[in-house]
């Protein structure tokens, strides 16, 4: 029970940096200056990358550990 409370708690924790990363993006081209519009659309984009990795990887474990158990 306690793995899958907490990958479950891991994946809305990757959900929300998804969100956040995504919403930095967003923010990112309404940056007038260019040197600030580099450095925020490729810190999240790296957000993105990493936070979207995370969360599937960690719903395939989940998917995988709920195969086995079935």
């Amino acid at each position: 029970m306690f793995w899958w409370v907490r990958f479950i708690f891991f994946s809305g924790l990757s959900a929300f940096f998804l969100e956040f990363g995504i919403e930095e993006m967003i923010r990112a081209y309404e940056v007038k200056h260019p040197a600030m519009f580099l450095a925020s659309f490729f810190s999240s984009s790296f957000i993105i990358l990493i936070s979207g990795t995370l969360l599937v990887a960690f719903i395939w474990r989940m998917v995988l550990r709920a195969r086995e158990k079935g």
